[in-house]
């Protein structure tokens, strides 16, 4: 229920078109409902009696009723479509802008793959079957139970065969979701790994093709696809009994239907028309169940996606402004380190750094040296709380981090990554993310100062040129210059290169 409760809200700007939704599915079964009793009418008065004018009045009638059951079941699906739609799209923002108040250690603890996966087909999961839910989950018991309720009206001996029926398939749909669900988790776990594949092996293209490692990728992509696959086909060779049982229950009912009903006619205890509208509604009855069964099916392996977007949702963001939190600028700009301790959040990895203590004055410009897996870029990543020091102080101007607001203290740091990340778009796009009021002129002025200017300029587009993904169209050391450009665009107290 909390889940469900956490999901709902979701709903939110959709739940009329939710509620439209099932209005109109309301409307389609009752045109269907009564269908199967308008043609009992026909056949045991039209037909019995040849009156034409009845038989052609109730076929008319009988018409309307499906013209209705049709135009109720199209709106439905448009409102359906629509609610469902909205809710996962305000599913998908609500999850982004969560990960987007993600510290380093949250992301660590997930993988990039996995919540790509998480923001895409475990989110469109949930649509197919929110869609599915406000059409068949409606209609379903709507059906069965206005069909239920014709039936024993008509003869409530024959009905009891419904009754028999309904235990056997309940039975037979919670075996199947007890025996899949579980394959439907790992199915998930499985898809992440084949995501992380992907988007590792384009990412790295370059190294890969320069290694000549495409057949190592490739090896390794099979693998992980295989193993989805494999994963996947255990859970339909489970779920693909569903269908056929219902089938053989429903097709074994209406068998008995037509003994026990054709013995009554013979007996003169039912009519004709009486036995066919019957049957009709037990189809309907058994059909339902059927759909049910398949929308649960779905439903199981969606709820797995649900629990997978709430471990995101829920996720305790350990890096946040304090509640008491002032609003503070940085003004000097001066570094200190006292006693500090780093380690990431494998409770049994060692210290990356071991009491460090230090001072960087206003306009001082220090260099740290250290071999690789030092510690180097964990240690400026402390400053502006990427990460937090597991034990002592960075102060900055005498103040604790901590005491900072995030967008306080990292509007004040330039930071320049170790891998030079640009964005699609322009240059000039990726250049005013150090600051979005820039005027052309401070750009330029950046650009000149990181040594940029000129082969920009070489471009026949200049600023406006487009960059590639990632900034594919040019070379290492040019991303270099344009992301120390883009810091320099910041008013900036620190910078970290």
């Amino acid at each position: 229920m909390p889940m469900i409760k956490k999901l709902f809200s979701f709903f939110d700007g959709y739940k009329k078109y939710a509620a439209l939704a099932i209005s109109f599915m309301i409307i389609d079964v009752m045109g269907e409902i009564i269908q199967p009793m308008l043609m009992s009418d026909i056949v045991d008065i039209g037909i019995k009696n040849r009156d034409l004018n009845y038989i052609f009045r109730i076929g008319g009638l009988m018409l309307i009723m499906a013209l209705i059951a049709i135009i109720g079941g199209i709106i439905n699906v448009y409102f359906g479509s629509k609610a469902g739609v909205g809710f996962a799209t305000n599913i998908r923002k609500g999850v982004f802008h969560k990960i987007q108040e993600f510290s380093f250690s949250n992301i660590d603890e997930f993988k990039s793959a996995s919540l790509v996966t998480r923001l895409t087909n475990d989110v469109t999961l949930i649509q197919q079957v929110t869609i599915m839910g406000l059409r068949i989950l409606v209609k379903a018991p709507l059906m069965l139970i206005f069909g239920a309720i014709m039936a024993f009206k008509i003869n409530s001996e024959l009905a009891l065969v419904v009754a028999v029926a309904i235990p056997i398939l309940g039975t037979c749909v919670f075996v199947i979701l007890k025996k899949s669900f579980p394959f439907f988790v790992n199915m998930q776990k499985r898809l992440d790994r084949v995501n992380g594949n992907i988007q590792e092996n384009l990412t790295n293209i370059r190294v890969v093709k320069s290694f000549v490692r495409e057949d190592f990728e490739r090896n390794k992509f099979e693998e992980s696809s295989d193993a989805l696959m494999n994963n996947a086909t255990r859970a339909l060779h489970i779920v693909i009994w569903d269908r056929p049982l219902m089938i053989v229950v429903m097709r074994s009912s209406i068998m008995a239907l037509l003994w026990f009903g054709g013995n009554k006619i013979l007996q003169g205890s039912l009519q004709v028309g009486e036995l066919m509208s019957f049957i009709s509604y037990i189809t309907q009855i058994l059909f339902s169940l059927l759909l049910l069964g398949m929308v649960i099916t779905q439903a199981s392996r969606a709820s797995a996606s649900a629990k997978r977007i709430i471990e995101v949702l829920d996720t305790k963001i350990d890096i946040k402004d304090k509640e008491d939190a002032e609003e503070r600028k940085v003004k000097e700009g001066i570094v200190e380190f006292k006693n500090v301790f780093f380690k990431y959040k494998d409770e049994n990895a060692d210290y990356a750094l071991k009491d460090i203590s230090f001072k960087v004055k206003k306009g001082e410009i220090i260099g740290i040296v250290g071999s690789t897996g030092s510690g180097k870029t964990s240690l400026v990543q402390l400053i502006p709380r990427l990460y937090d020091a597991t034990k002592g102080s960075v102060l900055v101007d005498g103040v604790d981090v901590r005491d900072y607001r995030l967008n306080d203290l990292r509007k004040s740091i330039g930071f320049v990554l170790q891998k030079n990340v640009l964005f699609s778009g322009t240059i000039k796009d990726n250049l005013k993310w150090g600051n979005t009021q820039a005027k052309t002129e401070e750009i330029v002025r950046a650009a000149k100062n990181a040594q940029a200017h000129d082969f920009i300029m070489e471009f026949s587009k200049g600023y406006e040129t487009e960059l590639g993904q990632e900034g594919v169209n040019i070379s290492g050391g040019q991303k270099q210059r344009l992301s120390i450009a883009r810091a320099m665009l910041k008013n900036l107290k620190i910078r970290e290169m």
